[in-house]
């Protein structure tokens, strides 16, 4: 018979009983752990993954009042909630264990056993330690979920054949288990490209898990990913899994993966190589089974050639390259985008009779879109918001248009809109794309911290 997959902790004084829950245990569970002396507790909660403790009352020679045992079982409550202890007593200490489930004790065990009865004790404590693991992997899922809740991604839009191509090569890849690096500058969609592979994928039926490499910094960088035990630093008031457990058994998507710092590139590699992970300040390795979508709009073999980027990372993150093509590349989609867009604002902002025309469309049409997809979005809902009649007009729009003419060996800029924060967006833009999506270079171009372009980013939908 296979053996449960489970880690139980036995904590006695008395290596008779020791010995003799070990021989019974190991042959039901995959570890089995004996320890004489309670003060270990600590030392073996942070190294190992215990889902059961079985501890004595009592552990000085001519004291039988269970205070010990009652100081141990709040002290590893204070630790992990989620342990389930079950006591040990003889059978004038009932009452005195009876009143220690009252402080979170599972159960407890009468001294000497029956075997029958200890087995059956053990299996009800790892079933509900099985359940407070799923509770509290859920409850950390669900708040980075929610983040998500009230965003709205539509159906995947695109006539052009480029796209056609696109979504092609997603019908193939999204049954597999093969990584996926998506590519595209900001804006194209790639978030809304790999929720698609997550729908189409073999793992639909768990969470997907967006994260924003660019926008985590260095010192979360392990905990947010990997996890944290509680007391692991400062602000770690409880034990908290990472995104790669959140993950399990659906889509991890890692979002501008090209921002990450080389110093834990390394950190990625290894845990994309062993599939597992371990949280910080913990021993233990955990498995995890979720596929992994990663997306940037960096050129990362230019990169890999400049030592910016490593090139066994690169390999491992991108089995199957997608790249989405600019806006300006496929115009014929333009109009599809706006029409999408325009029925999603009027029904949202209540202007249900709001018509646009033709030539609107085809002004729209006509406009280079540096932003891209993003950037339809937002100029739709500004021009509906700001409609007045029945119908949307040109002034509603405030479209900057950019006229490029070569001086010299530089570009001229000629603005027909002196609107501030419209310049500010098309030299923020600029900067991106001459930078090809490199935030630290595009911000130095620009006299910014990298925190102060992103904000800018963030605030321009770019």
């Amino acid at each position: 018979m296979a053996k449960i997959n489970a880690t139980i902790l036995i904590i006695d004084d008395d290596e008779d009983v020791l010995l003799s829950a070990k021989l019974l245990l190991k042959k039901q569970y995959s570890k089995v752990i004996t320890r004489s002396d309670p003060k270990e507790i600590n030392q073996l909660i942070s190294s190992e993954q215990l889902d059961v403790i079985v501890l004595d009352m009592n552990y000085r020679i001519g004291f039988n009042d269970g205070k010990e045992g009652m100081y141990w079982l709040k002290h590893i409550r204070s630790i992990n909630s989620n342990i389930v202890v079950i006591l040990m007593t003889a059978y004038g200490e009932v009452e005195l264990a009876v009143n220690s489930i009252k402080e979170g004790a599972f159960d407890f065990i009468l001294k000497p056993w029956t075997n029958e009865k200890f087995l059956a004790t053990i299996n009800a404590g790892l079933e509900l330690s099985r359940k407070n693991q799923k509770i509290d992997l859920l409850k950390s899922t669900n708040e980075v979920l929610s983040d998500n809740i009230a965003r709205k991604f539509g159906p995947m839009i695109g006539k052009s054949s480029a796209m056609q191509n696109v979504l092609n090569t997603i019908g193939k890849v999204a049954p597999t288990d093969a990584s996926i690096l998506v590519l595209g500058e900001n804006g194209t969609g790639k978030q809304h490209l790999a929720r698609e592979i997550h729908r189409l994928s073999n793992f639909n039926k768990g969470p997907f898990i967006h994260v924003d490499m660019g926008a985590l910094s260095e010192n979360l960088f392990e905990s947010e990913l990997f996890g944290h035990k509680k007391g692991a630093f400062t602000d770690a008031h409880e034990d908290k899994p990472g995104r790669f457990e959140m993950a399990e058994g659906g889509t991890l998507f890692l979002d501008e993966i090209g921002n990450l710092p080389l110093n834990l590139q390394s950190k990625l590699l290894t845990v994309i190589q062993d599939r597992k992970v371990s949280r910080l300040g913990e021993g233990t390795e955990r498995n995890f089974n979720a596929r992994l979508l990663f997306a940037t709009n960096a050129p990362l073999n230019e990169w890999v050639a400049e030592g910016k980027f490593r090139q066994d990372l690169l390999f491992r993150i991108n089995t199957v390259e997608i790249e989405i093509p600019p806006l300006r590349d496929r115009v014929e989609d333009v109009e599809d985008f706006v029409l999408h867009y325009f029925n999603e604002f009027k029904n949202k902002y209540n202007k249900k009779e709001l018509i646009i025309s033709s030539e609107i469309v085809d002004m729209l049409k006509e406009h280079h879109w540096p932003g891209n997809v993003r950037e339809v979005q937002h100029t739709i809902e500004r021009g509906v918001i700001l409609s007045d009649g029945k119908e949307l007009k040109r002034e509603n729009f405030n479209l900057t248009t950019v006229k490029v003419g070569a001086t010299n060996s530089s570009s001229v800029a000629e603005f027909d809109n002196l609107n501030l924060n419209e310049i500010e967006k098309l030299l923020v833009q600029k900067a991106m794309d001459k930078h090809q999506g490199n935030i630290s270079k595009a911000a130095k171009e620009l006299g910014l911290t990298r925190a102060a372009l992103y904000r800018r980013l963030e605030k321009y939908n770019l």
